[in-house]
């Protein structure tokens, strides 16, 4: 097919209640490339007369202005759809971590393709995304996740740009998420008390396991991917990540520094470490084919039974069928609330303890401090309480005042009056 570009003047039609301009325009479709007649709305008809009114001339000829001095060539021109599914979607696959691509694939397929996927990406607009917002923020997401689905779109356009898929601003910049969304539920962490009772009723390995996360706050695939090589001098270094069973670097480049072991841990790591043969290499959590434990598989097969246990009985909820009374989960046991919570629960406990952002942000090895104290530093309510006590404490007795009704200090001790002789 001849592909060469032609200047068209497009033809003003009338739809309706609605002017449009008709032109012809060179399309990919599905990779074959194809010539459409396609219409762009110009505006809504407002008068009575059957030609277009001068207005409605004047934003045709500026339109097909635009559509004849257009650099994108045909095999550009696409839909959402298929740049996301043929471009995007595989560039987010080699250049970002396994779990991130699956979160944004999981946006693009569970929120985002349903609505626009059969929209021209050249021609979206800041007005077609925030519909886009808008009809996906009618829902019950929180707003982070409307956060979240902002900002794979605004990353869909960036790459277009960068691969001149789309020319002019990114559409997704001036866009909004609903302002009255729910707000994200509040993320937990485990204080020391509910380790310590936490690691007291697991077995093991799982018991070690949960030590690494709560006292070296390493991440769910960190401790997966952890080599016994690795260990030593006091010091456990981070060199790879396990996901869904798929191995990388750390998240980020301080991620992999090297972490203190504390002593409660290291007698911990010793004996897990005899208890597997002495092993001097390898995973230092392995299942039985010496390959590195899926921490999912303990969780299921170990921790929630050790946790959710019955009040009355004692048995496990996976155990309680047969009981002649019902289930009642026993409330003095902490529940799980997944490996995360104990990554938290160390950055709590350390400020608590005293100890400044910077280092547990080195301790927990984040890019920037900003995050180490917004999300992994919980501050709970006597915190709050016994900093307002420091601070009442600090402040000087002042002298004793009273204030007229104009609020003017006055000492409360008035001096004699003296009588004039």
């Amino acid at each position: 097919m001849n592909t060469r570009k032609r200047k068209q003047q497009g033809q003003i039609i009338r739809i309706g209640n609605r002017w449009y301009v008709r032109y012809w325009e060179l399309r990919n479709i599905s990779g074959l490339i194809e010539r459409k007649r396609v219409t762009h709305f110009l505006g809504d008809v407002t008068t009575r007369g059957k030609r277009p009114p001068a207005d409605m001339v004047t934003e045709a000829e500026r339109h097909m202005a635009t559509v004849n001095s257009g650099t994108l060539p045909a095999e550009r021109v696409v839909t959402v759809n298929d740049f996301v599914e043929r471009v995007y979607l595989p560039w987010i696959k080699n250049h970002k971590r396994p779990s991130t691509e699956k979160g944004y694939r999981d946006i693009w397929e569970d929120h985002l393709k349903p609505i626009c996927q059969q929209v021209w990406l050249k021609d979206t607009r800041t007005y077609h995304v925030q519909a886009w917002l808008d009809q996906i923020g009618a829902g019950k997401l929180s707003r982070n996740t409307l956060k979240h689905i902002k900002s794979v779109v605004s990353g869909i356009f960036t790459l277009a740009k960068q691969q001149d898929y789309f020319q002019g601003e990114n559409p997704a910049r001036d866009s909004s998420v609903n302002p009255k969304a729910a707000e994200p539920q509040e993320t937990y962490a485990y204080s020391l008390d509910e380790i310590q009772s936490i690691l007291s009723l697991l077995p093991e390995p799982a018991a070690t396991a949960f030590a690494v996360a709560a006292f070296m706050g390493l991440r769910h695939g960190e401790i997966q991917g952890l080599l016994w090589e690795n260990y030593a001098n006091g010091e456990l270094f981070v060199s790879r990540s396990i996901w869904n069973g798929l191995v990388t670097d750390p998240k980020t480049r301080k991620g992999r520094a090297p972490v203190p072991v504390i002593r409660q841990l290291a007698d911990r790591l010793d004996m897990h470490r005899l208890r597997n043969g002495n092993p001097k290499k390898g995973p230092i959590f392995a299942n039985g084919a010496g390959n590195p434990l899926a921490l999912g598989s303990i969780v299921n097969r170990m921790i929630l039974g050790a946790l959710n246990r019955c009040e009355v009985c004692g048995k496990a909820e996976s155990d309680h069928e047969k009981a002649d009374h019902p289930y009642s989960r026993d409330s003095r046991i902490p529940e799980w609330h997944g490996w995360h919570a104990a990554r938290r629960g160390l950055g709590s406990n350390l400020y608590r303890l005293g100890v400044p952002d910077m280092v547990i942000q080195r301790i927990l090895r984040h890019a920037n401090v900003s995050t180490t104290a917004t999300y992994y530093i919980k501050t709970a309510a006597d915190d709050v309480k016994q900093a307002m006590e420091k601070l009442e404490n600090h402040i000087p007795e002042a002298a004793q005042t009273v204030r007229d009704t104009n609020r003017t200090v006055e000492n409360q001790e008035q001096p004699m009056l003296q009588t004039i002789q």
